[in-house]
C-alpha cells in the first residue's frame, strides 16, 4: 500500500472537519474521504447522507472497510478507500478513536491526527452550537477515550488560531505525505 490514510480525531467540538478543510484547501494532494452517515446532509465535510435501512444493506453487501456507531448515528468508511489509498492517494477521515486499530489493520500506513483545545475552549464552542444542554455539554467533556498504543499519533492543538492548527497538521504531516 503507497498511500496513507490520515485519521483525524478529538473531542466533539475541538474543529476536526474545519482542520481537515483547511488542510485540503491548502494541499491539493489530500483529499476527504466520503464518509456515509445516517444524518441530514449539512456542509460541514462532504459525505453521503443515508438512511438507516440503506446503511445497513451496504454494510450486509460489505461496502464498507470501517464502521461504527456515535451519537445515535451510523458512520462508515466506504471500502472504495482502501483502493484509493493502495493507488497512492492521501486520504483524510474524520474517524471514531473507536475505530482505530481496525483503521490500522486496514490501512497499513494510516497516521492519527489527534486534535486537542483546552476544555474551556471547547466548552464555548459546543455552546456556541446550540446543539446541547449544558448538561450534555458537561457529560461530553467528562468523556476522555484514551488513544491505542502502537499508533503514529501526531496532536495538534486547535485551541488558538484555525489557521495555525492547520499549518501545524500540514507541517507535521510533510515527512509523509506522498
Amino acid at each position: 500500500m503507497t498511500g496513507r490514510l490520515v485519521a483525524v480525531v478529538g473531542p466533539s467540538g475541538v474543529g476536526k472537519d474545519s482542520v481537515i478543510a483547511g488542510m485540503i484547501a491548502r494541499d491539493p494532494g489530500l483529499a476527504w474521504v466520503r464518509r456515509v452517515i445516517t444524518r441530514p446532509p449539512s456542509d460541514s465535510e462532504p459525505f453521503e447522507s443515508v438512511t438507516r435501512e440503506e446503511f445497513a444493506r451496504r454494510k450486509r453487501a460489505n461496502a464498507f472497510v470501517l464502521d461504527w456507531r456515535a451519537h445515535g448515528l451510523d458512520y462508515a468508511i466506504p471500502g472504495t478507500t482502501v483502493e484509493e489509498v493502495e493507488r497512492g492517494a492521501t486520504r483524510i477521515a474524520n474517524l471514531s478513536r473507536s475505530r482505530l486499530v481496525a483503521a490500522a489493520d486496514a490501512f497499513p500506513r494510516l497516521t492519527v491526527l489527534n486534535i486537542t483545545a483546552p476544555p474551556e475552549v471547547l466548552a464555548d464552542r459546543l455552546a456556541a452550537r446550540g446543539r446541547e444542554t449544558a448538561e450534555e455539554i458537561a457529560a461530553r467533556l467528562a468523556h476522555r477515550a484514551p488513544l491505542p498504543e502502537g499508533l503514529d499519533i501526531i496532536e495538534i492543538d486547535n485551541g488558538g488560531t484555525l489557521d495555525q492548527a492547520v499549518t501545524d497538521a500540514l507541517d507535521a504531516l510533510s515527512p509523509v505525505r506522498s
